[in-house]
């Protein structure tokens, strides 16, 4: 008799879920310009124009553009030569050394994206809020004027209005939309990048009907509306440009999305650097020509009001300038999606830093696992998601502020000195794609950061930002060193081995 046969397929060990690379330059690129684009120009416009007090607060657009592809340069080459999921937090940690003080730098990214990552998926979501609130005001009588005065559903839309408009309401709204994203996420990667070319898609369109009727409806009077004195080259002037180019960055924050996905890009000597780039060219393109197609239609002095309905849904008012209530309906239900794209590819990236850190140990292990059907992170995403859910209860303008003020002393400077310090210390690195001109792109970036970093402290309540970047910095130095301590790491000696017998 012959023995029974056994199936080798059944019989093998179930590979363990890994991370595969799916991502080409389009995904790539749809992916750093739904984050960079999002709802970041619709919301920071009118804040923007305030900080100069006039539309020559709109040069802040390019000394931002000049920081972030410098910036773009360096993290292109650190991306294309340190592919894996993560980004800047093997970044800092390769560059700065794995057992010494990249131990340190990479324990820092994740402490500081505990104070920053999540707040800005928060103010994403806050954002969205505005432009909802917007729509549930105009709700009633749009629906009056199309149904009648006593129609149902005018009734009902007003008694939905009224808690969504209230100030809890706004804030449990921001939540449920950091929720919803965290949920929309929990899915594999193949099916998230052919969603993110749809609301890629809608985010151009978007900008792009925007951009057109601001250029066919421009009134020059307007849009060159300068106040006296507006370019006089003084202290008060520096201080305003680098305020306003700090609210800019923020709008920049995204082109590196893709070296969190560096373990999930194909190609990524190529994939990564053409990404970067061209989302960076791409956005300030799109973002310098909203701004000035708003105040080519709504006075510059109506939308820095702060509270006034041009400074929370400029774009919502300026359709209805142009073309009446519909379109400036439209534009807001549109907006939404373009905002909830941004929102949607920050989560996607930024829900692999935890998972990162843990397999790396510098994190708790349980997050460093993937889930066993949908090879993704889910444990790291429920975090994020549930960080992001809280932070949504917050301010706007000041979370965009103490979020970039807390992330450029360890990311963004501590990612150019490490390739300064890979560069001389680790010729052995592969270098699939180097820095242009170097060390001049590096050096540039460092200096604008530096310069946007200090430009708060010389506004009133600017310490309050100030206290939060260092104090975030001391808490999290202090919890390394008392981790450390504990577990016997560097920069302490390891406990000796204790002879038997």
């Amino acid at each position: 008799m012959s023995e029974p046969t056994t199936d080798a397929s059944s019989a093998a060990p179930a590979a363990p879920p890994q991370l595969h690379r799916k991502l080409g330059i389009l995904n790539a690129t749809s992916i750093n310009m739904s984050n960079m684009i999002g709802i970041g120009p619709f919301i920071t416009v009118p804040p923007i124009l305030a900080t100069l007090g006039g539309p020559q607060a709109l040069l802040s657009w390019f000394a931002g553009a000049i920081i972030a592809i410098a910036d773009g340069v360096v993290v292109s080459e650190l991306g294309a030569s340190l592919a894996a999921a993560g980004g800047p937090y093997v970044f800092l940690r390769e560059s700065f050394g794995r057992e010494r003080w990249g131990k340190l730098m990479a324990w820092m990214f994740i402490w500081q994206f505990l104070f920053s990552g999540t707040l800005e998926i928060a103010s994403g979501s806050i954002g969205m809020v505005q432009y909802l609130t917007y729509f549930w005001r105009a709700l009633p009588p749009w629906l009056a004027h199309i149904f009648g005065p006593d129609a149902e559903v005018v009734f009902i839309a007003s008694w939905w209005a009224g808690p969504m408009t209230h100030p809890w309401g706004v804030k449990f709204m921001a939540a449920g939309i950091s929720a919803l994203v965290m949920l929309s996420l929990y899915r594999k990667i193949q099916d998230i990048a052919k969603l993110m070319l749809i609301l890629w898609i809608t985010t151009l369109v978007t900008t792009g009907w925007v951009i057109i009727s601001g250029l066919v409806k421009m009134n020059p009077q307007l849009a060159f509306d300068f106040p006296a004195g507006a370019f006089d080259l003084n202290w008060a002037f520096l201080i305003g440009l680098g305020n306003g180019t700090i609210l800019v960055i923020y709008n920049y924050l995204g082109y590196n999305q893709v070296c969190y996905l560096g373990g999930e890009v194909k190609q990524p000597e190529r994939t990564i650097p053409y990404a970067v780039i061209l989302s960076i060219l791409g956005v300030t393109v799109i973002d310098f020509l909203l701004s000035f197609s708003f105040v080519s239609v709504v006075p510059w002095r109506e939308m820095v009001k702060d509270g006034s309905v041009a400074y929370s849904a400029v774009a919502s008012v300026f359709m209805g300038r142009i073309y009446g209530q519909w379109a400036a309906m439209a534009i807001s239900v549109m907006i939404l999606f373009t905002a909830f794209a941004s929102v949607f590819a920050l989560m996607l990236g930024y829900s692999r830093v935890p998972y990162a850190a843990a397999l790396d140990g510098a994190f708790f292990r349980w997050f460093g696992v993937l889930h066993p059907k949908g090879e993704f992170p889910h444990r790291s995403l429920v975090l994020v998601g549930v960080l992001c859910i809280i932070a949504s209860f917050f301010g706007l303008v000041q979370i965009i502020t103490g979020l970039i003020l807390a992330r450029i002393l360890v990311v963004f400077c501590g990612q150019i000195v490490g390739l300064f310090i890979l560069r001389k210390y680790r010729p052995e690195v592969p270098r699939p794609f180097k820095m242009w001109l170097y060390p001049v792109p590096g050096v540039l970036a460092l200096i604008g950061w530096l310069y946007a970093f200090a430009s708060p402290a010389f506004q009133p309540q600017g310490w309050k930002f100030m206290l939060y970047a260092f104090g975030t910095i001391a808490a999290g130095l202090v919890a390394y060193f008392l981790l450390a301590w504990r577990k016997r790491e560097w920069p302490f000696p390891s406990q000796p081995a204790v002879p038997r017998g």
